[in-house]
């Protein structure tokens, strides 16, 4: 607070100007004399200010300070008319030697006589000297008088500094003092708001609990008032359902409370009687717009009228309702979300089974409306059925039906809000929908449909219409190769309905035609030889199994299918036994072994078709898949695979023979690997049947009469008549023949060189 400046700020500026001169002369002059008097007969004295007069100044700062011009002394007055005396004027025609004194008068070129006058004032200048020390005085005096207003002034404030200073101390420690005083009463306050607080809360949750109790009354004589039954078509239902799902919540979350289990109990009696009330409601309106509906679909016959009335003009007439279709969709989204997937909750329970009631009473009165309709549709499909044209009347149909349950859909979609999606839980809407239907077509119901597809395709229907539309039903909705990024509602919607008909119907109704089939055509079939080449139930297999591929998507065409397996199974079965026919007649021109290798090949090569899903039936590419099955089939390195035969481990006496793969010990989960099983079993057979015969022959004796030239020849001969159009086949197999035969000779030779050891 010393440090401020504004408490000096009358201090004047005491340091000023002269004023100049109004003409100033030209040339050298002389500075004016501090003797000089001003003209005039009064002299004017200048004044000093002041001090209100200084105060009152803006100036903030003191004076600067200067050097006062000192005036000429006295003795330098006297010495100034001295010389003036001795300076008379020289009486003219007369000469006057210059001294040095008389020099400074030269230049002043000062008249005697005027010299002489002013002599005459030097008593004045001694009264003038006094003034002008009087003069210079006061201007310090001023300053000093400042000076010591200022001292005052700061000791009267360093005075109330220390008054103020002792009176913070004595309110700081009267403040300590009160604080001290007031601390307990302090906590006691903190105390008392704490409780406050607590005391509020539980004035809310008792509040809060008795208006959950309260409300009973209320709602028990709103809902069992006479008119109670209007109350479906207001919006106020709404509200009377949330509230009472907030009691039955607030009640079972406390148990423990009073009379919790029995408050539970009948709000929950309410609630259903709530709910009952909206069912009967929407049940009332349901039938007023069926009875106008169907009283004019029994009165037309054009197909476009019929669309109209039965989905046009019922879905506009079932939404004119104040706000009973809006609290039926309310209920509905309380059991279901939007794709039809049950909800957890709090009464999710008597929701959903007002939920399903609803569905009931809708699928009813439409299954009734629109029952005529489609049973006229379905005798038409059955009476086109019997013509040649199945295929067609099959396809037909099933488009009709699909609309139909389109249709059906959207109209659902638009009344309850949801859409009900293909499920398998048992609480879904779509479970609840399927089993409130009869003879209306819906996309939750598409069992009317396959009922009259299969009634139409039964036997003694030939089982290549079976496959052709389901394959054409499989291939147009199901499995297109390609579909449209802006494909249609409609069309997603059918692949759907294709998906649920094949694979709950279809696909089972088609299985168990091949299965009849195989049994008919192969399982049946007479065993006859007729040539070493492809058998004639083999054919009808491969006929069977590019059949099944061409229907079904490539994940049912598998190995592990069990129509697959079944018609394999029984081929398989029906060559062994030809295969032992063939053995049984000694006379028979038929290699056996080589007739189960040709057929097991064929049979493999067309299983590996049908894995990567591609058959033909050309002659040519019968045997396209020969060299991967042979190099899968037998080991890369024949000479090792006798190596060990050689060792013992497989011709060793004190081992019993491996069983053999037959078609009873067939698998369908490793069907493939035992079908090369019986490959390597049948290829072993005749390439060691064959290397025997060419190891007696060779070794100078004759295998039945017949030399080794002559047998090479007969071999030859029927791997060409086997395998005319495959001479890699016939490679292989005289190659394995060749190792087998050596293997066989060095076996012989080791086992004679043990002997003599």
């Amino acid at each position: 607070m010393y440090e401020e400046s504004s408490w000096y700020s009358f201090v004047p500026d005491l340091t000023g100007k002269k004023a100049t001169a109004a003409n100033p002369a030209k040339g050298h002059k002389r500075k004016e004399s501090l003797l000089q008097q001003p003209n005039g007969t009064h002299t004017v004295v200048h004044q000093p200010p002041s001090l209100t007069d200084i105060l009152e100044k803006d100036d903030d700062s003191p004076p600067e300070p200067t050097v006062a011009r000192r005036a000429s002394s006295f003795s330098n007055l006297r010495h100034l008319s001295t010389s003036s005396s001795d300076d008379a004027p020289t009486p003219p025609g007369t000469s006057r030697v210059k001294t040095s004194g008389d020099r400074n008068w030269d230049a002043l070129d000062i008249p005697t006589s005027k010299r002489r006058d002013e002599l005459a004032i030097l008593p004045v200048l001694d009264t003038s000297t006094d003034q002008l020390l009087q003069e210079s005085r006061r201007g310090y005096s001023l300053y000093r008088d400042q000076l010591s207003l200022a001292e005052n002034h700061l000791d009267s404030l360093i005075q109330d500094a220390n008054k103020s200073l002792a009176l913070l101390t004595t309110l700081s420690t009267s403040f300590k003092s009160v604080e001290a005083q007031t601390s307990s009463f302090q906590a006691r306050c903190d105390t008392l708001l704490k409780d406050q607080a607590r005391l509020e809360k539980l004035a809310n949750e008792v509040g809060t609990s008795l208006y959950y109790y309260a409300y009973l009354e209320n709602v028990s004589r709103r809902l069992n008032a006479p008119g109670a039954g209007r109350l479906a078509e207001h919006h106020d239902l709404a509200e009377v359902l949330d509230d009472l799902e907030s009691c039955i919540d607030f009640m079972t979350k406390h148990s423990t409370y009073r009379d919790a289990e029995s408050y539970l109990a009948r709000y929950q009696s309410l609630l259903t009687k709530a709910l009952h009330l909206l069912e009967v409601g929407f049940s009332k309106h349901l039938e007023t717009v069926s009875q106008d509906i169907s009283r004019q679909l029994g009165s037309t016959q054009s197909e476009s009228t019929l669309y109209a009335l039965a989905y046009g003009r019922f879905e506009e007439m079932i939404l004119e309702s104040y706000s009973l279709i809006p609290n039926v969709c309310k209920v509905i989204r309380k059991a279901y979300d939007e794709e039809g997937n049950p909800r957890s909750g709090t009464a999710s329970d008597i929701y959903t089974n007002t939920a399903n009631n609803i569905f009931h009473s809708y699928l009813s009165t439409r299954d009734r409306d629109l029952r005529l309709s489609v049973q006229r549709e379905i005798e038409a499909f059955e009476k086109e059925a019997k013509t040649p044209a199945l295929e067609s009347a099959c396809r037909t149909f099933t488009k009709q039906c699909f609309e139909r349950a389109y249709n059906e859909g959207n109209l659902f979609t638009k009344i309850f809000s949801i859409t009900a999606l293909p499920s398998t839980s048992p609480e879904s809407a779509f479970q609840a929908l399927r089993s409130s239907q009869r003879w209306l077509i819906t996309p939750a119901n598409l069992k009317p449909l396959a009922t009259s597809l299969q009634t139409a395709l039964q036997p003694p229907t030939d089982l290549t219409k079976i496959c052709n539309f389901v394959g054409w039903l499989t291939h147009e909705y199901l499995i297109s190769e390609y579909y449209e990024e802006d494909e249609s509602p409609f069309t997603s919607q059918c692949r759907q309905y294709t998906a649920s008909l094949l694979s709950e119907h279809l696909w089972a109704f088609t299985d168990n035609a091949f299965e009849a089939e195989t049994t008919k055509s192969i399982a049946r079939a007479e065993i006859s030889v007729e040539s070493a080449g492809v058998h004639p139930v083999l054919k009808r297999a491969i006929e069977l199994l590019a059949m099944f591929d061409q229907c079904m998507p490539k994940e049912r065409c598998q190995q592990d299918s069990p129509v697959v397996f079944r018609i394999v199974r029984e081929t398989i079965h029906i060559l062994q036994r030809v295969e032992s026919k063939i053995k049984s007649t000694k006379s028979s021109p038929i290699d056996p072994d080589l007739f189960t290798i040709k057929n097991l090949l064929v049979l493999k090569n067309e299983l590996v078709s049908l894995e990567i899903g591609d058959i033909r039936s050309q002659a040519s590419s019968s045997m396209q898949h020969f060299t991967r099955i042979w190099e899968t089939m037998s080991p890369g390195n024949w000479l090792g695979f006798f190596t060990n035969i050689v060792g013992g481990t497989l011709w060793s006496p004190a081992r019993s023979p491996a069983p053999a793969v037959t078609a009873k010990t067939l698998t369908v989960e490793d069907m493939s690997e035992q079908l090369d099983e019986l490959l390597r079993q049948s290829i072993y057979a005749f390439t060691r049947r064959w290397a025997a015969q060419m190891n007696d022959a060779s070794s100078g004796g004759r295998a039945g009469g017949r030399s080794l030239g002559k047998i090479q020849t007969e071999l030859g001969q029927k791997l060409r008549e086997v395998f005319s159009e495959q001479p890699e086949v016939v490679g292989k197999l005289m190659e394995a023949i060749e190792i087998n035969a050596q293997a066989l000779k060095d076996a012989e030779a080791e086992k004679k060189g043990i002997r003599r050891y």
